[in-house]
């Protein structure tokens, strides 16, 4: 047996709550009328649960997270496990399967030979050889069935006339037909293989691969019909795990209420930049002062770019993508200081380097690839990355002819890339607040707009940030389809309960 490893929002009228000079949004949402409401447990008292009910809870969140997989992962594909060859598992894999086929080489060498084991894998690879076959395939099922009947394959071998080199023939023929292209020089090397233990030892490990071919084909196949009933398939399947545990939105609930006190608590010099206080999307929080589920939602997801990874409660309903956003998370932070070096260059550069884009690529490339080297380690990262930039602007100088840096200005220069490994350096700062101001803007305005006001100081690494853009920006709009009917419930009762609480301190 081989190892393997494994659109747009729905819109809603809203009812609008007043107190004061605030109002909150809430969308119209009736549980005994409104089809697309969950039916959320009224009670979040703990419930016990059998060892029957864990296991079928523990398979719906495996299908679900399959498929989940499979729609925002466009790369997505089964493997099998290489495990080194130093390894204990490798060891004990290869002793076992050298242990079955000296054993099988031992019987058929045995007067009069023992098919008993050769009987078995004829009977497995019989099972991989029709598993490979599509529905249409009827012939090929049929002949396969024919030539690989076990009860007369037993009988032959009974009588001691089992042809073990005409099956394997026959084996490599149909593997041909079979195979995908990519497999076709391997099985074209079984056919020098005289050994007919040694052959049948390499047709299993073939059609191992074949298998995993399959699958992948399988998932490439059913793609677009799970991209198309994704959301429906996911949220149902939520809700059944929902139903075995009421309290499997805690921490949902918990970091909606987080983000909705950020939301109502602004600094008290709070204000929202063109880009995001003209979004149709947002309203005119400013002048309004209209607190929105959508803004609040927009920050909880902003938030998880930020996650503490020491916090264990991340929320339930992007768990499946919490993998992904952290990688986002960590690109997010080398950008930042990619863009932060860049920015401080810039100033010693002048801008006829920095308008060169050769130029500014290939630093992009120096920089970026010692931060991957030494991801762990900023400090002495960004020592080497000050050397490296230093002699590119240097030589750049040289060849321009243009008047070399003094000792002063190299002294700056390497000082202020240093200092950018701290986390409240000025220009670090200002880089991560554009930047992800930028990534605010995709949420609620889109990719294309967001670029095209792009906020100074990061123009540089506008290639990176579209990339990542998109990346967050497709994560979070499948997820906001799949969840928005939860995400609504919880943020009635919570922006609900905040504007009662206001009501009553205006009323005293």
């Amino acid at each position: 047996m081989q190892d393997v490893q494994k659109n747009n929002p729905q819109s809603e009228d809203p009812r609008e709550i007043h107190s004061g000079t605030c109002k909150t949004v809430i969308p119209s949402c009736d549980q005994g009328n409104c089809s697309t409401c969950p039916d959320q447990p009224s009670c979040s008292s703990p419930q016990i649960l059998s060892v029957a009910e864990l296991m079928d809870a523990f398979n719906g969140v495996s299908k679900m997270s399959i498929a989940h997989e499979i729609v925002v992962n466009q790369d997505f594909h089964m493997e099998q496990i290489d495990f080194s060859p130093d390894s204990l598992e490798s060891k004990i894999k290869e002793t076992m399967q050298n242990a079955f086929w000296d054993h099988l080489r031992e019987q058929l060498s045995a007067t009069p030979p023992d098919y008993s084991y050769v009987l078995q894998l004829l009977k497995e690879i019989k099972e991989i050889l029709l598993s490979l076959l599509l529905p249409r395939q009827n012939r090929l099922k049929n002949q396969i069935e024919e030539v690989m009947d076990m009860e007369l394959l037993k009988q032959e071998a009974d009588h001691g006339a089992l042809d073990v080199s005409h099956l394997s023939t026959y084996l490599l023929s149909m593997m041909t037909m079979l195979c995908a292209p990519i497999r076709d020089e391997e099985i074209q090397k079984l056919e020098n293989i005289s050994d007919p233990v040694q052959l049948l030892r390499e047709i299993f490990h073939v059609l191992g691969l074949m298998k995993m071919d399959m699958v992948n084909f399988t998932i490439q196949s059913i793609r677009p019909h799970l991209q198309e009933h994704s959301i429906q398939y996911e949220r149902a399947k939520f809700q059944e795990l929902l139903q075995k545990m009421p309290n499997f939105l805690d921490h949902t609930t918990k970091w909606l209420t987080q983000a909705a006190a950020e939301v109502m608590t602004p600094p008290s010099n709070y204000d929202l930049p063109d880009q995001i206080s003209s979004s149709p999307a947002d309203g005119t929080m400013k002048e309004s002062c209209i607190i929105s589920p959508s803004i609040v939602l927009n920050q909880a997801y902003m938030n998880l770019l930020q996650w503490d990874p020491n916090n264990e409660e991340f929320p339930e309903t992007v768990m499946m993508d919490k993998t992904r956003l952290q990688e986002i998370q960590c690109q997010l932070n080398r950008l930042t200081v990619l863009a932060s070096v860049l920015l401080v260059a810039n100033s010693y550069c002048g801008t006829k380097l920095m308008n060169s884009p050769q130029f500014v690529h290939k630093l992009k490339q120096i920089i970026r690839v010692l931060l991957e080297e030494n991801q762990s380690k900023l400090e002495e990262a960004l020592l080497t990355i000050s050397d490296q930039v230093l002699q590119e602007i240097q030589q750049a100088f040289v060849d321009l002819n243009l008047p070399a840096l003094s000792k002063e200005s190299i002294t700056s220069l390497s000082g202020q890339i240093h200092s950018v490994a701290k986390e409240d350096n000025c220009v670090r700062s200002i880089i991560d607040q554009r930047i992800r101001l930028f990534l605010k803007c995709c949420l609620l305005r889109g990719l294309q707009p967001s670029l095209r006001d792009l906020p100074g100081g990061i123009t540089p690494i506008e290639e990176e940030l579209a990339e990542i853009g998109q990346k967050f920006s497709a994560l979070i709009h499948h997820n906001q389809q799949v969840f928005g009917p939860y995400y609504a419930n919880i943020l009635k009762k919570i922006l609900l309960t905040s504007q009662e609480a206001e009501a009553s301190v205006d009323s005293t």
